[in-house]
């Protein structure tokens, strides 16, 4: 089916209205939802629409939470989710963020009680659209183990970063620090198709192609020991410092079963003027012309950026699937 953004925001809202969500929240996430499908990230898009839903009409999610924001220290906001959806959360700080930064040079927002975090990189491409350099850090439900170790303890815990370019559209880098996205192996189990060898181990610490056992196993980490370092470090400034639980902790974002996942996020702002002047962005851009003079190299961020333009021309298509499973939440 072929959607306008408007519509396909219209109709995540009414689902979510349908399954104990207030007004306000449902069209907070439903422009996040979009705004991933928009961007080619169909596995954060609309097919997350259906979970969302059954949590918050099971209590696992609170549909109608407001988030509550605190100031710490001069250049910190301390935001409490309540256990609703993360993007009411990221609203607010991206509200606050901006001029914090601008007074004290450098601001974070430490948010716990809260869930998933989406397309990272539309969050902080948010701050640099306003001149700043953004960083934010997200843990996940246990789906890795420490490198050697056969138990998940990390999330895939994402990372993002996006930073102004003059005259140009920001650079903006997100991954997850698993090999793959979890949503793969998944998709391949629906499938019953085999994963390469090099995504997964088993629940012995194998390497394995059979994605029913990679389920039930952990999540090869990008870069293998660098990867699964990196992730304890997200773990660390995501819930450690956040009070949010650890990925261990957290409770499945594809289910209504069990209490609310609670996980955290942080988000750091940076004034490049502070750091650098008001050269900044123009110096940026010298380094992003030299990355681009090669006519085989593109910059992060740009494919996501072109797709969410054409499809605020065009619109989006949406599988007949989707459409149903949310027409019938």
């Amino acid at each position: 089916m072929h959607l306008t953004l408007a519509e396909a925001e219209q109709l995540v809202v009414r689902a979510l209205v349908r399954n104990r969500v207030s007004e306000g929240n449902a069209r907070s996430v439903a422009v996040a939802l979009v705004a991933a499908e928009a961007a080619g990230q169909g596995g954060h898009g609309l097919r997350r629409v259906p979970a969302y839903a059954a949590q918050a009409k099971s209590g696992k999610v609170d549909g109608f939470a407001r988030p509550l924001l605190t100031r710490p220290r001069p250049a910190g906001l301390a935001i409490d989710a309540v256990h609703g959806y993360a993007y009411p959360a990221l609203d607010l700080a991206l509200q606050e963020l901006p001029s914090l930064a601008r007074s004290q040079g450098i601001a974070f927002a430490a948010i716990n009680r809260s869930h998933h975090a989406g397309v990272m990189g539309l969050t902080v491409e948010r701050l640099a659209d306003q001149g700043l350099v953004g960083l934010m850090f997200a843990n996940a439900p246990a789906a890795m183990a420490p490198w050697g170790g056969r138990r998940p303890l990390y999330g895939t815990n994402p990372i993002a970063f996006a930073a102004p370019l003059a005259d140009a559209d920001p650079v903006v880098i997100d991954l997850a620090l698993s090999k793959v996205a979890r949503g793969k192996v998944m998709a391949a189990r629906q499938k019953g198709a085999a994963i390469p060898a090099d995504w997964a181990f088993d629940r012995n610490g194998n390497p394995t192609t059979d994605a029913e056992e990679a389920l039930r196993g952990t999540m090869m980490p990008a870069g293998e020991a660098k990867g699964a370092a990196l992730a304890l470090m997200v773990e660390i400034l995501a819930a450690g410092i956040t009070g949010a639980n650890y990925a261990f902790e957290a409770s499945s974002l594809f289910d209504d079963k069990g209490p609310p996942p609670a996980l955290g996020h942080m988000i750091i702002a940076i004034d490049p003027v502070a750091t650098g002047g008001n050269c900044v962005a123009a110096r940026l851009s010298q380094l992003a012309d030299e990355i681009t003079s090669d006519p085989d190299v593109r910059l992060p961020g740009r494919r996501g950026q072109t797709a969410r333009r054409a499809a605020l021309a065009d619109g989006i298509e949406i599988e007949d699937e989707v459409i149903r499973a949310i027409e019938l939440t």
